[in-house]
């Protein structure tokens, strides 16, 4: 009852904003600049179409063939992304009409309602053709290199590589899962993690597109915990995939990784929203600790940052996260803020510190601005000696 509540209460927000949205630009970019006959007929039709075609994504998501389904979603997830930059226009050109004024209202108001309306599409079209060829272009390989306090001098130089909220779907396919394949193998990483939202969509669909992750290699093996969107995919089915393309999932367990005459503890658990989903998911990180070797260092993988105010007093030195896609598209990083208070990038919290990937992939639009996809190679390293003799 608590899932179905949850997921109702944000469709009803969901088709009030979106539907509400377009009557905004209906009256924004057609009626107030006056347009009658052929134009009017044709921009009214645009936006019901483009609307109505959102709406109608999720089904053909999860019940069209993907060959038919990409037909509905490439166009609609497209114009989630246009739709926006288009209301933020609007809304940036509401604060101008605000402070002009009578100048602005003086002389035609329909001369100038369209002037404006021009504007702010051609300001949308500008931005958001910026953003899709941003989106569409190939991950950055990320280097990063995180001291850790507890870190074995045996395993200075200990590489990991994370991939993370890849979204292999309706937009994003076995070529792009390929892709990612060779990028990956071609850094030679000690240990591969896999943090969350693999995919978007059913195993029934989509199975086949994750094939090329068959591939992945390393010294240590591949490592998967699941993101919110493998639980809207059907988690069970699809963590039953994973295992036969050689992931190992980690859910509220650990391993111990060997290298050279030292170890460390290797974490994963699920995500903190599999709870909604039925007995025997959910995230128990104090699970997944249970009886390990404190003098151990440990490396968790959680999929949603928010973990690491759970993780961070339980000793774990060091979380592995992915999830906010860095806000994406700006300006929501500063709205993902509000919710997750680590976006990208590196964070510490007394001795332990947190990695969150800005993810390789996209969901929704397929358009990133300011917030570039990455495939991270994090090398982790030992204390310096110096900074040891200076704490004591």
């Amino acid at each position: 009852m608590q899932r179905i509540a949850v997921f109702a209460t944000f469709a009803i927000v969901v088709l009030t904003v979106w539907i509400g949205g377009h009557v905004y630009m209906f009256d924004r970019l057609v009626r107030d600049p006056g347009l009658t006959g052929a134009p009017a007929t044709l921009a009214t039709a645009l936006l019901v179409v483009l609307c109505a075609s959102v709406l109608l994504q999720p089904v053909a998501e999860r019940w069209m063939p993907p060959r038919i389904a990409r037909l509905v979603v490439w166009p609609a997830s497209t114009w989630i992304g246009f739709a926006f930059f288009l209301q933020l226009s609007l809304g940036t050109s509401e604060v101008l009409v605000g402070l002009l004024g009578a100048a602005f209202r003086s002389g035609d108001p329909e001369a100038a309602a369209g002037v404006r309306a021009a504007m702010v599409v051609t300001a949308a079209l500008a931005v958001g053709i910026f953003a899709l060829v941003c989106g569409l272009r190939a991950p950055r390989t990320a280097r990063v290199q995180i001291r850790l306090d507890r870190w074995p001098r045996a395993l200075d130089g200990f590489r990991i590589v994370q991939i993370s909220d890849i979204h292999i779907g309706p937009l994003l396919d076995r070529r792009f899962a390929a892709t990612i394949t060779e990028r990956v193998n071609a850094l030679r990483p000690d240990l591969i993690a896999v943090t969350g939202d693999l995919v978007d969509g059913s195993v029934k669909h989509f199975g086949p597109e994750i094939a090329p992750f068959r591939e992945l290699r390393a010294r240590h093996g591949v490592f998967f915990v699941t993101g919110n969107h493998d639980y809207y995919s059907g988690a069970d089915p699809w963590l039953a995939e994973i295992r036969k393309i050689g992931m190992r999932p980690l859910r509220n367990e650990r391993v111990e990784i060997r290298q050279d005459g030292a170890a460390f503890d290797l974490a994963g658990v699920d995500d903190h929203r599999g709870y909604l989903f039925g007995p025997g998911h959910g995230e128990d990180v104090a699970g997944a600790l249970t009886g390990r070797d404190p003098g151990r260092p440990v490396i968790l993988l959680a999929h949603d940052p928010t973990t690491f105010r759970t993780a961070a007093p339980l000793g774990v030195d060091l979380q592995i996260s992915g999830h906010t896609h860095g806000g994406q598209i700006w300006p929501f990083n500063y709205l993902v803020r509000l919710a997750v208070r680590y976006v990208a990038g590196h964070y510490r919290r007394g001795a332990a510190q947190l990695f969150v990937s800005r993810g390789t992939g996209y969901w929704g639009p397929p358009m990133r601005l300011a917030a570039p996809s990455e495939i991270t190679e994090i090398v982790l390293r030992a204390q310096d000696p110096g900074d040891a003799r200076a704490a004591a």
